[in-house]
């Protein structure tokens, strides 16, 4: 298994903090939250992992180069922000060599890797993804997952008012190759997985709820918040 983790964001609704820290770095108990994602991943079995970068790019690097798992890590740096989609076509080489985790590495994500990992490996024949889901507790401020009787996902609403549930799309996938090579044939191109790919992949998509912890960090109150949950929740596996 690899991986691909988006840390280029600007954080920019974390400021004044991420004026100096970009927000994958940001710490959450004590680790930084990219610290954190590969930690977990390669405990997980997850052998090779690609970071892009932007905003303090040179933080990102040099924590990087000399973190422990170094060796497995490839870094992309982007001069100007490609979007989550745009860094899937720039590195689509990546993709399409075999199964691959695409995860935004600027949430705390605390959950069963290897439950995720197996559930995408029994995955229903024909699906070519898997994508992760939480129980969000503002649904308006997320992707939510429309659901059949089946469990079957079979509609998005994106941050809308008065979406129907609180299912919310985690922003952690496992991707087959032909997702990929379903992206490279979009027209336009694409630009965004949320709102473009993930739609596209309707009938191809298998679902895996998180019953444990997937915390945004986007704003001071949800940082707070996801010291407490992950000092609880670390307290719990000593």
């Amino acid at each position: 298994m690899k991986c691909l983790l988006l840390a280029a964001g600007f954080g920019t609704r974390l400021r004044p903090l991420t004026d100096h820290t970009p927000k994958c770095l940001v710490e959450v108990n004590g680790v930084p939250l990219l610290g954190r994602w590969l930690a977990d991943l390669h405990e997980a079995g997850v052998e090779q992992f690609l970071v892009n970068t932007h905003y303090l790019a040179g933080q990102v690097r040099a924590y990087l180069e000399a973190h422990p798992l170094r060796d497995c890590i490839q870094i992309v740096h982007e001069e100007h922000l490609r979007g989550t989609g745009g860094t899937l076509l720039a590195n689509s080489a990546y993709l399409l060599q075999g199964t691959t985790l695409v995860a935004h590495a600027d949430n705390l994500c605390l959950c069963d890797w290897h439950s995720f990992f197996a559930a995408h490996a029994a995955r229903p024949s024909g699906d070519i993804m898997t994508m992760m889901t939480f129980a969000a507790e503002n649904p308006s401020e997320c992707g939510i997952v429309e659901t059949d009787q089946a469990g079957r996902p079979i509609r998005f609403h994106e941050k809308t008012a008065s979406p129907p549930g609180n299912l919310a799309n985690a922003a952690v996938y496992v991707f087959e190759p032909d997702v990929m090579r379903h992206a490279l044939q979009m027209s336009p191109p694409l630009a965004d997985i949320s709102t473009q790919l993930i739609p596209a992949m309707l009938g191809r998509m298998h679902l895996w709820k998180n019953e444990q912890v997937l915390i945004d960090i986007g704003t001071p109150s949800r940082l707070s918040l996801a010291h407490q949950v992950a000092a609880a929740f670390e307290a719990g596996r000593q």
